[in-house]
């Protein structure tokens, strides 16, 4: 399928507009920054997009993609339960060291931007951020009920319950280390999801053997 001249344009927009977008908050970039990362007019932008919302929408979802892009390559190659989850686990995290966009992990920041606004723009924000949020959780989940299934992890563990764990223990770690400049947290996080898991691992019920 061909890809229109306006088609590249309004990609090549999303792009420039993302890491503002990403550092700045997606509500506060105004105008002058988007046409400064953009290198065009007000018109220019406004030819490919019906508002800044929109614009602000197609950029959350650009960067949300290189992440998840990221994740699934960090994903190649690991069978074990305990890899996968891990490996996921490093996925998100990598957001505060080697992140897609500039800026960090687009969920915990937009989560927290979103937060208490109420406008069409906040509130358009916030669904898309909690459905993001929810699609890791449940593919965090079925990682879990995967190992579960192969006998790696005991019957008795609750997987949903481990992966709202797992992505609120990434994400906390995330803010802490932003917060505080220090990738120290988030590594911290990665390692005791690691350890979790390989002790559910080394503690699953292997079936009786048949006489």
């Amino acid at each position: 399928m061909t890809i229109t001249k306006g088609e590249r344009t309004r990609k090549r927009i999303v792009a420039a507009a993302a890491p503002l977008f990403n550092q700045r908050g997606y509500v506060g970039s105004s105008m002058s920054e988007l046409m400064a990362a953009t290198g065009l007019e007000k018109g220019g932008i406004y030819r490919h997009f019906s508002n800044k919302d929109e614009l602000a929408l197609e950029a959350f979802d650009h960067t949300l993609e290189l992440q998840r892009e990221r994740i699934r390559s960090a994903l190649e190659g690991k069978e074990t339960v305990v890899e996968r989850i891990t490996a996921l686990a490093r996925g998100i995290a990598g957001a505060v060291e080697k992140t897609a966009v500039p800026g960090g992990c687009p969920l915990l920041n937009t989560a927290i931007e979103s937060d208490d606004g109420n406008t069409p723009a906040h509130r358009a924000l916030r669904k898309r951020t909690r459905q993001a949020m929810r699609d890791t959780i449940n593919y965090a989940r079925g990682i879990v009920q995967a190992g579960i299934e192969a006998g790696e992890l005991p019957g008795t563990v609750d997987a949903s319950a481990e992966a709202e764990s797992l992505v609120g223990v990434v994400e906390g770690g995330l803010m802490l280390s932003k917060l505080y400049e220090d990738p120290h947290y988030v590594r911290q996080a990665v390692d005791r999801i690691y350890n979790h898991f390989k002790r559910l691992a080394s503690t699953r019920r292997r079936a009786p053997t048949k006489r």
